[in-house]
């Protein structure tokens, strides 16, 4: 699917052939596809092929044609502060996409169906944040990817302000994924052959627009052997809590982590010598049985982090006060 679009010298004249096609038509989502080069989530043998309006695969690792990418995030609507599911997160090209609209306040979850493509995704991400000069130019949603099938999302899990899935959806299949959303959200995905925009308007009512005749491979089906007890997909419970201060002539390392602890602090710092401290609830572990196992909540964590950053105790001191307000 592709081919809308006359092919780039690199990401930049893909975008602007993507903007006079109309395919890209805000400024919000032009920034987005601007910040990340479509080319470094290519296999390097491949990066030839990066800036052509085609589909790419390889392997399980797979990547829609930029038409199909602008399409879809024009019509997520995307604002600050919104959590976004997207099924079948594959490379994480996307997710990133979207987590630098989403700002520190929203929630960014992929669930992808191969394992192998998780470990890619987050070897693209950790390369994005560390080495892209765009990173420090967004308050970024950073994106968290679980190896799962996308059908089998527990009932009690949250509901989400924008879903988006990569695969065709069975018609069988459409009111599971409707039902993802909350009041108000907007899903979109491959739906009969079509690219399909839906919003939520109430608790049983939806608006349903045709975008554009697309070609999708379906959904993976679940394999279930009559006796076993289905898995389930650990998607985890995020709840972000943002300070931010600014400081003059402080110099902070960023430091990136990817702990699987139930808590942990980020410390981040931009090129506007910013320093931010993030609270991030890490995703609820998962038993063999592929059921959730419910964290004891810890004693003082934010606190003893806190005190443990090497910073100057009266600004320690300051954060602690601003928390506890």
């Amino acid at each position: 699917m592709g081919g809308a679009v006359s092919a780039g010298e690199d990401n930049d004249d893909l975008i602007d052939n993507l903007k006079e096609a109309y395919y890209i038509r805000t400024d919000l989502v032009e920034r987005a596809f601007r910040a990340i080069d479509r080319a470094d989530y290519y296999l390097d043998e491949y990066r030839d092929n990066a800036y052509k309006d085609l589909a790419w695969r390889h392997g399980n690792i797979h990547l829609s044609a930029p038409c199909i990418y602008s399409e879809v995030m024009e019509a997520l609507e995307l604002h600050p502060g919104l959590s976004f599911l997207n099924l079948g997160s594959g490379t994480g090209y996307l997710s990133t996409m979207v987590g630098l609209i989403l700002g520190p306040f929203g929630v960014n979850h992929g669930i992808e169906l191969h394992a192998d493509v998780i470990e890619y995704a987050y070897q693209k991400l950790d390369s994005f944040i560390k080495t892209s000069d765009s990173f420090d130019k967004f308050e970024f949603c950073e994106p968290s990817f679980v190896v799962g099938n996308c059908l089998e999302i527990p009932p009690e899990s949250r509901h989400y302000d924008r879903v988006y899935c990569g695969a065709g959806v069975q018609k069988e299949h459409e009111e599971y994924m409707k039902n993802l959303l909350k009041v108000g959200g907007i899903l979109v995905m491959p739906l009969e052959e079509k690219l399909t925009k839906i919003i939520r308007t109430g608790p049983s009512s939806w608006e349903t627009k045709k975008i554009i005749s697309v070609s999708f491979a379906p959904l993976v089906l679940p394999k279930h052997s009559p006796k076993s007890k289905p898995k389930t997909a650990p998607l985890r419970k995020s709840h972000f809590r943002f300070a931010e201060i600014v400081l003059l002539f402080v110099n902070v390392p960023r430091i990136i982590t990817h702990t699987k602890t139930t808590q942990h602090l980020r410390l981040i710092k931009s090129s506007h010598i910013k320093l931010g401290i993030i609270l991030e609830e890490e995703e609820e572990e998962e038993k063999e049985t592929g059921e959730l196992l419910r964290p004891q909540p810890a004693v003082n964590v934010l606190r003893e982090r806190i005190l443990g950053l090497p910073l100057p105790e009266p600004l320690k001191m300051y954060l602690l006060y601003y928390r506890e307000k």
